[in-house]
């Protein structure tokens, strides 16, 4: 009687197993369904990037021409690597070449070193407890970011000119004789666009590391609190430690975009007296370009800049990944 027995409940638990057999397999195209639909919704930002992003490297064709705009690129003379032999093989363009890339590696190297301001920005501003002044300092900071280069220039001209509010009110107050030459002159060039980035870059900043301050464990404050710590000591010992991740990500893609100073900050505030210390990577490439009409050896030096980043970051990459256990990219 034992065997029947047997016999039927395997087939019960054969009959069991089949709708879950069907369910699964029902389930799986409804699975490919969805996953097929979240990847339409990214389709229109991959388009994007490959406009913006690797359509653009067809560009890099032009520096393999003797370019003229009049001629266009058919009835352009084919050089070969003629450019980039030049920018090794002339003294003189690689001594112009040496300074903008001090110029570049100094604004990068202060901009990395101020790096650490929002962070600092965002703890202290995470301690105000007072709501409403919380927000008005956030938006008085965060407000600079969206203010063009062009009317910060602006800002900087009625200011600190030698007929700007600064001097004016010094000379009327008889502390000089005259006007100082805050913004014609190249003396401390560097500090200062350092100081202007960090005005206008700061609040921004700081929002990202107040986001991460948002998702730290209460719990922990608590326990802290519970242990008798005061508020800076739960600031340097459980928001500062908890924000350190976020802080060396930002630190490692500061570093690979080292040569990425953009240009429009610079070329507003370039002039004859500055030019020599302001001129940055970029600012240089778009001199040579448009000032300079030689689109072609332009298109060189970007070239390479592109290609020393992709380096720096694949770099910064591999050393994130044997520091920290996680990579980057």
């Amino acid at each position: 009687m034992a065997a029947p027995v047997q016999v039927e409940a395997v087939v019960a638990s054969e009959v069991e197993g089949r709708p879950r057999r069907r369910a699964r397999r029902g389930a799986q195209p409804s699975h490919r369904r969805q996953s097929f639909g979240l990847f339409l919704t990214i389709v229109p930002f991959l388009v994007l990037v490959f406009l913006f992003s690797y359509f653009p490297l067809y560009g890099w064709i032009y520096s393999l021409y003797d370019y003229r705009p009049a001629r266009g690129l058919g009835g352009s003379e084919f050089v070969g690597l003629q450019w980039f032999r030049m920018l090794v093989g002339s003294p003189t363009q690689v001594q112009q070449i040496l300074q903008v890339m001090a110029n570049t590696l100094a604004m990068s190297f202060l901009g990395i070193a101020a790096s650490v301001l929002p962070l600092a920005f965002a703890v202290f501003l995470n301690e105000i407890r007072a709501t409403w002044f919380k927000n008005l300092v956030q938006t008085l900071t965060t407000l600079p970011n969206f203010i063009s280069w062009v009317l910060v220039y602006m800002i900087a001209f009625s200011m600190f000119s030698t007929t700007g509010m600064v001097n004016g009110t010094l000379e009327n107050l008889g502390l000089i004789d005259e006007p100082l030459k805050f913004l014609d002159s190249d003396q401390h060039i560097w500090l200062k666009m350092a100081l202007w980035g960090i005005w206008k870059t700061v609040g921004w900043g700081a929002i990202l590391y107040l986001a991460a301050i948002a998702g730290i464990d209460q719990s922990l404050y608590e326990s802290a609190k519970v242990d008798g710590a005061g508020r800076f000591q739960t600031m340097w010992h459980i928001t500062v430690p908890q924000l350190m991740p976020t802080f060396f990500v930002l630190l490692m893609l500061s570093i690979a975009n080292i040569l990425n100073n953009g240009m429009e900050q610079f070329y507003v505030f370039q002039n004859a007296f500055n030019r020599e210390h302001i001129q940055v990577l970029d600012l240089y490439v778009y001199n040579i370009g448009m000032t300079g009409n030689n689109l072609s050896l332009a298109t060189a030096i970007s070239m390479l800049k592109s290609v020393i980043s992709v380096v720096l970051l694949l770099s910064v990459n591999a050393l994130s990944k044997r520091v920290r256990g996680t990579s980057l990219v």
